[in-house]
């Protein structure tokens, strides 16, 4: 049973929590996504797999999940980073914020930490994660966000509100 770190908005631990039962009471914890850049000017986006229990089948940033508890950032997103997209990469903290949703009867309530990083190549997906990955150009995206909000998550419209182009 995974178990995620619940924190106040000022992003200190409060305890912890098994991750269904956080997200069906809505009770704030701690994330991360990862967004990786290549030298194109183009983000590496993933598609959610249809199995996800909320999300299924939308695009998203690179990498998103949730720390363990006594696991460090750092770690955490390694360790995700690996697993889903089996890239093996360090990444850099850019800011973080919080966000709520309520999706699929269930309530992302999140301190989300957004981490960046540079990646040329090409993505070993694990399908039980990820359902598609794409190389698309920052302008691009930004359309697509615009004209097709459907097709993304939440989180992700959120962070495309950012300045992430300064990462590029």
């Amino acid at each position: 049973m995974e178990q995620v770190v619940l924190v106040d908005e000022a992003d200190n631990e409060i305890g912890v929590m098994e991750k269904i039962e956080a997200h069906r009471k809505g009770v704030l914890h701690r994330a991360f996504s990862i967004l990786l850049f290549n030298s194109k000017g183009e983000v590496l986006i993933q598609k959610r797999s249809l199995e996800k229990y909320h999300s299924a089948g939308l695009w998203s940033n690179t990498c998103c999940s949730h720390p363990l508890p006594h696991e460090t950032m750092e770690t955490a997103t390694q360790r995700k980073l690996k697993q889903e997209m089996g890239i093996d990469l360090k990444t850099d903290f850019a800011y973080k914020f919080i966000y709520r949703a309520e999706l699929n009867n269930l309530i992302e309530h999140e301190l989300d930490h957004v981490f960046v990083g540079k990646f040329e190549g090409t993505p070993n997906i694990n399908s039980d994660e990820v359902a598609g990955w794409k190389w698309v150009h920052w302008e691009e995206l930004k359309n697509q966000v615009k004209t097709k909000p459907n097709e993304f998550t939440f989180w992700f419209k959120k962070m495309m509100e950012q300045r992430l182009q300064d990462y590029l």
